[in-house]
């Protein structure tokens, strides 16, 4: 497998700084986000191969975009996927589509399978592979029943699933997220790494009790990582595996130094 860092978090600093502790901190390639934060999607052409020139100075692959392409006629898809293919890049994660409410399931995927057909097609143009990212709440991937139905039918050169046990854990915490797995592993082609822990909070508006899912450090939280990792395996899964340390209100020097540990937790796990 090869452990990438999501490049989202340190998005304050140009790619060649992000670079640094990129490498820096033992990575072995970067989850680069295409999504105005490091490559503005409008001008991919010219700052992916910048990038990608930068990093490689640093012995960094770029194994994964992180875009928010949901349709193959939006502004700049086709000139992402085409620029991700000349640079060698094989992977690149879709954007979301929020749920449409209750009632309305059936004819959004309905409709979100319409939109993949053109996504397909663009993969297979180029010769990447766009998979769809399991996040937790009011998202349409939320359910990983959802993202099978999403897929089904499709090639699987061109279209797959991005796994995601932490997010699988919140919306699935007993047992749900097995299942989840065991759904998704025929179709798995990414993992992502992050894990939550649940938090009561009060509604300001109302006074009541909520409880919600935040990020919490790999060790802490609720995902079952070597549980996840060894079911992928057995699925036969050996691909990119995308640390997101999105530790949202965290100074930087802490973030790089939790990725840290997080990382070290992770190698542990997988035996590195």
């Amino acid at each position: 497998m090869q452990i990438v860092m999501f490049t989202k978090m340190l998005r304050s600093l140009p790619i060649d700084q992000a670079g640094d502790i990129i490498a820096e901190l033992g990575f072995e390639g970067v989850d680069l986000a295409c999504r105005g934060e490091h490559v503005r999607p409008e001008n991919v052409a010219e700052e992916l191969p910048q990038a990608q020139e930068i990093l490689a100075k640093r012995n960094l692959p770029i194994a994964m975009l992180t875009t928010d392409v949901t349709d193959a006629t939006q502004p700049y898809a086709e000139a992402i996927f085409k620029t991700a293919a000349h640079c060698g890049v094989r992977f690149l994660k879709l954007g979301y589509w929020r749920y449409a409410g209750f009632g309305h399931l059936r004819e959004q995927i309905a409709r979100v399978r319409q939109q993949l057909e053109g996504i397909q097609s663009l993969a297979l143009q180029y010769g990447v592979k766009a998979c769809i990212h399991n996040h937790s709440g009011d998202i349409l991937s939320a359910v990983p029943a959802t993202v099978a139905m999403l897929l089904k039918g499709f090639d699987k050169r061109a279209l797959g699933a991005y796994v995601d046990p932490g997010h699988l854990t919140v919306e699935g915490g007993l047992g749900g997220w097995k299942q989840g797995i065991d759904i998704l592993s025929e179709y798995a082609s990414l993992v992502a790494v992050k894990s939550f822990g649940w938090f009561p909070e009060t509604d300001l508006a109302t006074g009541e009790k909520r409880w919600r899912a935040k990020l919490v450090p790999l060790s802490e939280g609720t995902a079952h990582f070597a549980e996840a990792f060894a079911m992928l395996r057995q699925a036969g899964f050996d691909g990119v595996v995308s640390v997101a340390s999105e530790y949202h209100g965290w100074s930087l020097p802490q973030i790089v130094e939790q990725t840290r540990v997080d990382l070290a937790y992770l190698k542990g796990l997988l035996g590195r």
